[in-house]
This record gives structure tokens, sequence and C-alpha cells, in this order.
């Protein structure tokens, strides 16, 4: 897993009036859980610019006035109208303790379906892992060069080593859709 760094300060206001004056000065109200207890804490907006606008999966390593935590971005809230990051939650790591993601599907190889003049349709972006934090993968491969035309992947059909799949195994991940030009010459 990829790491990034954010650095954070602990917060001495936690209600409404506090996340808001926070929010003013640019920063992002911030709480991490799993560990003991939950940390609260802020951080400015811009360091949450790699974490949240990538499809990548990372671990972060979390400075708090000098207190540092291995974690995972767990949820990230945004106001309805404007897009500005109102709340963001992280989990602490634990090397026994198995965590769920979302993690990036890459589709690898060059499908015959294609080929032959079917499209590449792509159903799922992300797929859920669990995993030990030394065993989630920065990404999942998919093999599309046996896929043919009409024919998908579902996630039952990927092979999981030391992690396993969450979605059901019958969800579509990919799959060639014939064009509606080549359907009348098979009629």
């Amino acid at each position: 897993m990829q790491s990034l760094e954010i650095i954070g300060y602990k917060r001495a206001n936690l209600g409404k009036k506090g996340s808001k004056d926070l929010r003013l000065e640019g920063n992002v109200p911030c709480v991490l859980y799993g560990g003991e207890e939950q940390i609260h804490f802020y951080t400015p907006m811009i360091l949450f610019r790699e974490l949240l606008y990538t499809p990548n999966v990372y671990e972060v390593h979390l400075n708090v006035e000098g207190d540092e935590y291995k974690c995972i971005l767990q949820d990230a809230q945004f106001h309805p109208v404007n897009d500005m990051i109102y709340h963001v939650d992280f989990l602490q790591l634990r090397d026994d303790k198995e965590i769920k993601m979302e993690v990036p599907i890459r589709f690898v190889g060059t499908a015959p379906g294609v080929q032959k003049g079917g499209k590449l349709v792509s159903k799922l972006r992300k797929i859920k892992v669990k995993a030990l934090p030394a065993n989630m993968p920065d990404y999942i491969d998919v093999d599309v060069s046996e896929l043919d035309l009409g024919k998908s992947i579902k996630v039952g059909n990927i092979k999981a080593e030391n992690y396993t799949l969450i979605n059901n195994a019958s969800t579509p991940v990919v799959s060639i859709e014939v064009p509606r030009a080549m359907r009348g010459k098979a009629e």
C-alpha cells in the first residue's frame, strides 16, 4: 500500500461552533478511531487533495502534535452544495486485525472481443477487500485477454491472494458489449 503523511493538531472545542470556525479557517475537523480512545483533531484542507481525489489506496501516517499513528481513510463527508470537505474519519491500523477497503480495479491484456469490434464496459471501478494491513493490495488486476463478444468477468472469477473479496460473487466487473451494427448482422 502506498503511504501518505498528514499533520494534524488537537482540537480544544468539539462542538458545532468549533467545527464551523475551523472550516472558515481552511481546516477540516477529523476523528481517529480504532485505538484505546478517539482522537479529535483538525488538519489543513489542502493536505487531503492527494488522499481524496485519486482512485489510489493509501496508508496514512498521521502526526498529531508529535504522536504518530498508522491509519486509513474510513469516511469523508462533503458539503452538499459547494463540495467542501466537511469532516473526515480515520481508522487506526493494527497489524493483527483485518480491515475492509475499496481497492481500484486495473484491467490487464487485450480482449479478443474488442478486436472483433466490441466495446469493453467497466461495471465496477473499485472492489471491496478484507485483509490484514500488510496484505492489502494497491489495486486488483483483472485479466481480460480471454474475454469475447457478449461475455463478462464476475467477482467470483477473480483469484484472491492473501485477501478476501467481499462483493457478491455474481456481480459483473467487466463485459464486452456487442455493438448495435453487429447485432443486426447476427440475425
